[in-house]
């Protein structure tokens, strides 16, 4: 058994589709802009599709908020040089809540998704 998709919600997915492969450089697995459904997906994990899901649903619109307000990582990327990432990001006009840090955990650095949402980058 293996994850096939995951979702995370939006406040536009048309815009959430841009940002996630002109700028974070993932691919598109599907895009149906009719029915406001994109799905992307990054190189290095064939067959997991990650769904910007609109965040049409009061319950997950609440959620959706209420984890962005709480300062929470929406979802976890990984990469093998955070610090390079950051470099690349900030060039590009992502904006950084701060520059990496390493904990216990390991280097980690967070991000706005420009559509409602903290991700957060781990060091593999």
């Amino acid at each position: 058994m293996r994850v096939k998709m995951c979702s995370i919600h939006v406040t536009d997915p048309a815009a959430a589709h841009r940002f996630y492969t002109e700028t974070l450089g993932f691919e598109t697995l599907m895009a149906v802009p009719e029915a406001n459904l994109f799905i992307v997906s990054s190189d290095g994990t064939p067959g997991l599709g990650l769904l910007l899901e609109p965040s049409d649903n009061p319950v997950a619109e609440a959620y959706r908020t209420g984890v962005y307000e709480q300062g929470l990582p929406a979802i976890v990327f990984g990469s093998p040089d955070v610090r390079g990432e950051y470099e690349r990001l900030t060039t590009a006009g992502v904006a950084f809540r701060g520059e990496p840090s390493e904990g216990p955990a390991g280097v980690t650095a967070i991000f706005d998704d420009t559509c409602g949402n903290l991700i957060q980058l781990h060091q593999d």
